[in-house]
């Protein structure tokens, strides 16, 4: 008990003895890394849009990389003041931080182990087409806390980096500059299917936004359906940007020849439903006879019981 009195009066005492000028320069520091970190971000950031799509991606994958080792140097040197000033009620000091992570930061620091996770093992890195939880979008930044998409609205969503050990997190592009687009179109059960899947192939091989290659080929499916013809292709544009460009000009110049060829797409099947005063009238109807059946009824029963 008096040891641990004791370990506290020192520890309390270490604290007394940090003189201003050493807790500025950890400020210092601290302000100094933030900004290095944001200039080297927006300047390569810059860079990189002038550079051609696989450059572009390979210059925003150093922005993470080069931000954290900025961080680990300004914590190294705040680190190391930390062991001068506390030298041997470290151990208390370390415990007291550990006590505060589990109660009060547990979700800051989960997310700063989550931004190293994602750094050094690059489940997505900036410039990927991601999903993760209920956000999708293009990665534009990846941060000590928390990672931002821009999403297909221009919406800026930020999301905390610690969803990865929650969340499944899927990867259009996967550090590629290319990607797949899945696109899908519906016609008639009726409708002459070989004439549509040779329109279809056509307009997405002659799209301006379309990658072919090898490793990246143009599948064509289709699937028929109860009340419809579901045609499906899986294309690659060549930048990941021209993702929802490439899905619309497809669409707009198949519909096109579809409706030159008579090919039309499918009728919806709606119920018919009465509208809610009719409903309401119905039941009030219903409710009425259910009265008077009932009145009824109890008038006979009356008048047989009278009858006895």
């Amino acid at each position: 008990m008096v040891d641990g009195e004791s370990g506290r009066e020192q520890l309390l005492e270490a604290i007394r003895s940090i003189d201003t000028e050493t807790l500025i320069n950890m400020i210092l520091v601290l302000s100094i890394a933030y900004i290095l970190s944001t200039i080297i971000s927006v300047i390569l950031s810059k860079i990189s849009e002038k550079m051609s799509r696989n450059g572009r991606i390979k210059a925003k994958m150093l922005i993470p990389v080069i931000k954290f080792v900025i961080y680990i140097l300004a914590f190294y040197y705040i680190s190391r003041e930390i062991f001068i000033i506390f030298g041997p009620e470290l151990f208390l000091l370390t415990g007291l931080l550990g006590a505060a992570i589990g109660f009060g930061v547990k979700d800051l620091f989960a997310d700063f182990v989550g931004g190293i996770v994602i750094t050094f093992e690059k489940p997505y890195q900036i410039g990927d087409k991601i999903s993760i939880g209920e956000y999708y979008g293009e990665v534009t930044d990846i941060g000590l806390r928390a990672t931002k998409l821009t999403t297909p609205d221009d919406d800026t969503v930020t999301a905390p980096n610690s969803l990865i050990f929650s969340e499944a997190v899927a990867s259009a592009n996967d550090g590629a500059s290319e990607m797949m687009v899945v696109i899908d179109l519906y016609i008639e059960s009726e409708s002459d299917v070989k004439t549509a899947m040779e329109i279809l192939r056509e307009t997405v091989v002659s799209s301006r936004y379309v990658y072919i290659s090898k490793n990246s080929p143009i599948t064509l499916l289709h699937k028929a359906l109860p009340f419809y013809t579901r045609l499906r292709a899986r294309a690659y544009v060549n930048d990941l940007r021209d993702e929802f460009k490439f899905e619309s000009d497809v669409h707009t110049r198949a519909w096109m020849e579809f409706k030159n060829k008579g090919i039309r797409a499918p009728h919806l099947h709606i119920l018919s439903v009465p509208p809610s005063e009719e409903r309401e009238s119905s039941d009030s109807v219903r409710n009425v006879r259910f009265r008077t059946n009932r009145k009824e009824s109890e008038f006979d029963m009356d008048q047989g019981n009278s009858d006895l």
